[in-house]
């Protein structure tokens, strides 16, 4: 197979080269050190909760991240720093040390399973949440997208996002829903404000700016 444009992809999409978290990115790091977070579920593969500090217990990144890897044939677990260093560096996928097959970071490809830890614990966690903040999502992929229709109807939910998505109808009377139009960021930032969290959210987001790396 022809692994030319994937790895030409991943170079330049690799965690901690060139981007750093958000202030959205540094509010899950305050909610998670302040023992509010129980899960965060994301369908990036960018990394930029990690960077951000938040515990990888509280993550479930959905469909994959960069850390670890794995042969694409045989599965044959790979280390992630030396898969790095090949696909980043020397711009070439690494070869499995038993098969010979391409290595890949183990992140989801169209048409594979999602992690077993989303299915674990998303069945506990959708029991146990009081409240559901939904951030940025066009919540159309599956079965992400579903998330918010799964927890109980006692769990507030809370959208941040540019435009009303999924079945969020904060207007229906029930007083379940919260949509919060605009900017993820400013919304973000704007609650921090009425928490009393601002200064904690930008000392947090400046310790976490990275400069790009040079390769």
């Amino acid at each position: 197979r022809n692994t030319g444009p994937f790895v030409s992809l991943a170079s330049e999409l690799w965690p901690g080269l060139k981007h750093s978290p958000t202030l959205t990115h540094s509010f899950l790091k305050l909610l998670d050190d302040k023992g509010l977070l129980l899960r965060n579920y994301t369908q990036n593969i960018d990394g930029l909760e990690i960077l951000a500090g938040v515990s990888e217990e509280r993550i479930v990144e959905c469909h994959g991240h960069f850390r670890t890897a794995r042969c694409a044939n045989c599965f044959s677990p790979h280390d992630g720093d030396k898969t790095k260093e090949e696909i980043v560096q020397n711009r070439r996928a690494p070869k499995c040390r038993k098969c010979k097959g391409p290595v890949k970071p183990d992140i989801v490809f169209f048409g594979e399973g999602l992690p077993d830890r989303f299915h674990r614990l998303l069945r506990r966690d959708v029991e146990e949440a009081d409240l559901l903040i939904v951030m940025g999502t066009s919540l159309t992929v599956t079965p992400v997208s579903l998330i918010p229709e799964m927890v109980h109807e006692d769990c507030r939910r809370v959208l941040l996002n540019r435009e009303l998505v999924g079945d969020f109808d904060p207007g229906s009377g029930q007083q379940r829903d919260i949509f919060g139009a605009g900017d993820i960021d400013d919304s973000v930032h704007a609650l921090c404000e009425l928490l009393a969290w601002e200064q904690e959210l930008h000392v947090q987001n400046k310790k976490t700016r990275i400069r790009p790396t040079a390769r």
